[in-house]
């Protein structure tokens, strides 16, 4: 399994309460989607102990990940399914979820002691967890980075076309991209909540009980270009799934 047990199983309580390190995955970062956030206010269930905290992540990730694995395989045989779960400790990071990969192609899954600490119960930690995972099990990393340089390039035409100084060549591109990026955010999000939540389920947590975060998330509604969908129309997907698996 790809979970740094030794930084989560004897770390976790202390970076819950005094911030000291964890391991990060070798080789760095690449491009990822639009992570996933759950802000700290506290909401209907109150604010774990963070030992409490720090236990249900551990037994969260020691369930989840295994299944989460072993749905790529099934569904990717040529993947690299080989999840590393790791903790994001920077000081000051807001309450937030991410998956990308390393450079060799290894997915990882990353965590902030704030959003460890704001989990109201191991529900919510399974959901996210399979949400983040069913992020590389849908190839949506692949699929973010060519809709950005498609994006970029054709950006790039029309403004050389249009007879743009360089500088202004290389800001339409820029902005190509991240308009290429976000063409399918929405969709990519509700794919993984629903694959998140038949992971969670098949890991023994109900993911309707989960999908409570998105009560304390604010409402990105239909903002323009939204990375986002509604938070009801979020939870009624999770809803339907697990109606559907039980």
């Amino acid at each position: 399994m790809g979970i740094q047990r030794l930084a989560l199983a004897i770390g976790v309580a202390a970076l819950l309460a005094a911030c000291q390190p964890v391991a990060y995955p070798a080789g760095g970062a690449v491009v990822s989607p639009t992570p996933l956030p759950v802000p700290a206010a506290p909401a209907f269930e109150g604010v774990l102990p963070p030992e409490q905290a720090a236990r249900n992540f551990v037994a969260v990730v020691n369930r989840v990940e295994p299944v989460a694995e072993a749905m790529c395989r099934e569904r990717n045989p040529r993947s690299n399914c080989d999840f590393q779960i790791v903790v994001d400790d920077r000081p000051g990071q807001p309450p937030n979820a991410f998956q990308t990969l390393d450079r060799n192609g290894r997915p990882i899954v990353g965590f902030t002691l704030a959003l460890i600490a704001d989990a109201r119960n191991a529900d919510e930690i399974a959901f996210v967890v399979g949400h983040e995972t069913a992020h590389h099990i849908a190839g949506h990393i692949p699929q973010v980075q060519r809709t950005a340089v498609t994006g970029a390039v054709l950006a790039g035409v029309l403004a050389q076309a249009s007879g743009a100084p360089p500088d202004a060549v290389r800001a339409a591109q820029q902005m190509g991209a991240n308009m290429g990026a976000r063409t399918y955010a929405r969709e990519f999000e509700l794919e993984a909540d629903a694959l998140g939540a038949e992971i969670a389920f098949r890991s023994g947590f109900d993911p309707v009980r989960g999908s409570a975060f998105f009560d304390r998330l604010p409402d990105p509604g239909d903002e323009f270009l939204g990375s986002h969908p509604p938070n009801a129309q979020r939870k009624e997907i999770v809803r339907r799934v697990v109606a559907g698996l039980r």
